[in-house]
């Protein structure tokens, strides 16, 4: 496996870890009192926004070749970097 294909798998998997976090505060929204309950729907949907953008990131780059694969990771990292950040203030909110 190459280099390329190793970063794909770790960010692939990264993707899947927050999808799995998001499931789970959907349903402490979901058992939220009614005045924050939409707060956290809110915040929710705009980390999924988030997520599509990377995964639309991570399909770009394993769709690109050898070469520009380089390129593309900058761009991906960040978007990664922004994700994260979001994904655990929000765990931290709705703890």
């Amino acid at each position: 496996m190459g280099t390329k294909e190793a970063y794909q798998e770790k960010l692939q998997a990264q993707l899947n870890e927050w999808s799995a976090e998001l499931d789970k505060l959907k349903a402490k929204a979901d058992h939220a009192k009614a005045d924050v309950k939409l707060d956290y729907y809110k915040e929710i949907e705009e980390i999924r926004s988030m997520q599509r953008d990377a995964e639309q990131k991570l399909n770009e780059l394993k769709e690109s070749s050898e070469e520009a694969w380089e390129d593309l990771k900058e761009g991906t990292e960040s978007a990664w970097n922004s994700l994260s950040n979001s994904v655990k203030s929000a765990i931290s909110r709705f703890d």
